[in-house]
């Protein structure tokens, strides 16, 4: 279904993520599986330290509203296979948020954008299961 939609299941690279405050604890069951098949986590300060503090390794990008375009950068030159995004519904929906210029750089790169946890915990449930195949041999 992910594939039918458009959507580009790469079993390896790099996942960006960025998440409101309420959704870091079920983000990290997510990012743990992302880290155990193998890809690298990268994440805006806030949400890397959440991870850190729960032993992901997680490489710090700075955030656009802090005068930074490395997270542009790394999505026009594909070093991201992923981006998660979240926001808060009670925050104002704005534009020019830095959130909003994320996801139309990765849409613009054809990088797969993930705004629900439970798409991405589908796209996960494909990547292990085509990731980590084994095969019986009849003797």
């Amino acid at each position: 279904a992910l594939q039918a939609g458009g959507t580009k299941v790469i079993n390896y690279g790099s996942v960006f993520i960025t998440v409101s405050d309420k959704d870091k604890p079920e983000s990290l069951e997510l990012i743990k599986r992302f880290y155990n098949l193998g890809f690298n986590i990268e994440a805006t300060k806030g949400t890397a330290t959440y991870f850190k503090a729960n032993r992901i390794r997680t490489k710090i990008r700075k955030k656009l509203s802090e005068g930074s375009d490395e997270i542009l950068t790394a999505l026009r030159q594909g070093h991201i296979s992923y981006v998660i995004n979240t926001k808060d519904i009670n925050t104002a929906s704005v534009d020019t948020s830095d959130g909003f210029k994320i996801r139309r750089c990765a849409v613009e790169n054809n990088i797969p954008v993930f705004t629900s946890l439970d798409t991405v915990r589908a796209l996960l449930d494909v990547l292990e299961e085509i990731t980590l195949c084994v095969s019986t041999v009849d003797s």
